[in-house]
């Protein structure tokens, strides 16, 4: 079975500023940041566990919620993200990465689905319902949240629709199917790829893999011989790492693979130095090789309750039933976001990839041929080629 991957975020709404003209490259650096605050801030509520998240489906979600926020609430939402949604350069910008997420073809799958589901009651402002339809692919679904079971099986049903039969049941959506609700706002992200070269079922064999913790235990592990990009870094600290580049068919969507290059440097002294600069630098400083790679089957699902990372990201009156301001979104009652949840789930295995979510860099010189063997905790993510776009970021500290 070819490996697969989905995310899906679902944000419960009980629910124009000014902007400055921005580079594409500007955009770029913006939303990698993103992706990366928002790695840092899931993965220390999660410490040392697997996990995977999809900035992208996230961020998704709140550049919606931006056409409808006001005052304050948008100023929380704009400082998180890096941008004003209002500003046409940034529409354009984001026009042109999520079409690069609605792409199908050479054997690769990528959709960005996102869905209002609105209660009968709920007057929506005209302007907003424009909008909204036209962003990433969304569409507007009526529904009555006083029926919550029938609520929450029909946004089960839009999200089973979009992303395929794996791993969306138990998605906890009683919160979204409540009375109190009167809005929920659903995104959705799917990848299926296969590698642009593949790994050989034969090669796979159990391997040492070394935790955190320092336990050994054995994984199934790939392997093969390509012509891969490649590199070795150190930090200001003088902390060792390597990178490799493995590529999907059509070579328009890359996973990036982070290593520390010694067992006793933890996974988290290297991603302290993540940032869009250096990921910028790191992808950009790669040399093409030929290698032998080793890596780890691997299978994570992750499941967020996003209230705390937003808050976090300074998005905090978008909760508050007395603060959060979204009449842009519906001039009747107060609407707030009641619930923000995240679920991605990523495999890897020999075919490719089923998904259903300012230190100086220094670059060492090669002392001979390498050999890429992911026997112990790493980091990676996947990036759109043209864009810079962080689809997902993860990390892997026990592969079974």
């Amino acid at each position: 079975m070819l490996p697969f991957f989905f995310s899906a975020f679902i944000l419960s709404a009980c629910c124009l500023t000014k902007g400055n003209c921005i580079s594409y490259d500007e955009l770029k650096e913006l939303k990698t940041e993103f992706a990366i605050n928002l790695y840092r801030h899931v993965s220390e509520t999660e410490n040392r566990t697997n996990l995977v998240v999809s900035p992208a489906s996230v961020a998704v979600s709140l550049e919606l919620l931006q056409f409808g926020a006001q005052g304050n609430t948008f100023t929380e939402l704009q400082d998180a993200l890096g941008y004003n949604i209002h500003d046409q350069s940034v529409q354009d910008f984001l026009h042109t990465v999520y079409e690069g997420a609605t792409d199908s073809s050479q054997g690769t799958v990528v959709q960005l689905a996102c869905s209002f589901f609105v209660d009968a009651g709920v007057q929506l402002s005209p302007r907003f319902t424009s909008r909204a339809a036209r962003w990433a692919n969304s569409s507007l679904q009526h529904t009555n949240f006083t029926d919550s079971n029938r609520t929450a099986a029909q946004i089960q049903e839009w999200i089973t629709g979009n992303l395929g039969d794996g791993g969306v049941h138990g998605m906890p959506l009683e919160s979204a199917g409540s009375p109190l609700s009167q809005v929920s706002l659903v995104s959705t992200m799917y990848f299926k790829s296969m590698w642009q070269k593949k790994f050989s079922f034969t090669d796979t064999q159990m391997l040492p893999f070394t935790t955190a913790e320092g336990s050994t235990l054995k994984v199934s592990t790939m392997h093969h011989t390509a012509e891969v990009n490649y590199g070795q870094f150190q930090t200001a600290a003088l902390e060792a790492f390597s990178m490799v580049e493995l590529p999907y068919l059509g070579e328009k969507l890359s996973m990036f693979l982070m290593l520390p290059s010694h067992k006793r440097t933890s996974l988290s002294q290297i991603e302290s130095h993540l940032s869009a600069k250096t990921i910028t630098f790191w992808a950009n400083s790669l040399k093409r090789m030929k290698m032998d790679i080793f890596l780890p089957r691997f299978s994570i699902q992750s499941l967020f309750d996003l209230k705390t990372v937003f808050s976090a990201l300074g998005i905090r009156d978008a909760f508050d039933p007395i603060t959060a301001n979204f009449k842009g979104i519906s001039e009747q009652g107060s609407l707030y976001i009641s619930e923000a949840i995240h679920k991605a789930e990523i495999e890897v295995t020999e075919d490719g990839t089923k998904a259903s979510g300012a230190t100086a860099m220094v670059l060492l010189k090669r002392s001979r041929a390498p050999i890429f063997r992911a026997d112990r905790p790493f980091t990676f993510f996947l990036r759109h080629a043209n864009t810079g776009s962080v689809l997902f970021i993860g990390r892997v500290t026990n592969p079974s």
